[in-house]
């Protein structure tokens, strides 16, 4: 019995995971070490993985440590987790 699955992207504001084309050989490491199963392989031979459920990634970093090219993943924080501590000045 052969079953054919059908997943489609779930919108999210989100983006969690920037690919590098020149850089990502679609070896789909991400995907199968990532903890949360928010992407599945590409079916295009080549292509980084289709990120199917943005909004459930847990940004461990896990899919960025375990690819094999350096730089072909990038993990995108949300902005309310981007944190820029500024010094606050004291009056005189």
């Amino acid at each position: 019995m052969n079953k054919e699955w059908k997943v489609s992207v779930i919108p999210c504001s989100a983006t969690p995971l920037l690919f590098d084309e020149s850089k990502c050989v679609g070896c789909n490491t991400c995907a199968n070490i990532c903890q949360c199963d928010i992407m599945i392989p590409n079916p295009e031979k080549g292509k980084h993985p289709i990120v199917a459920y943005p909004g459930e990634c847990y940004y461990c970093g896990a899919c960025v440590m375990a690819c094999p090219n350096p730089g072909a993943i990038h993990l995108q924080h949300p902005v309310m987790n981007r944190a820029k501590f500024v010094p606050v000045k004291e009056e005189p």
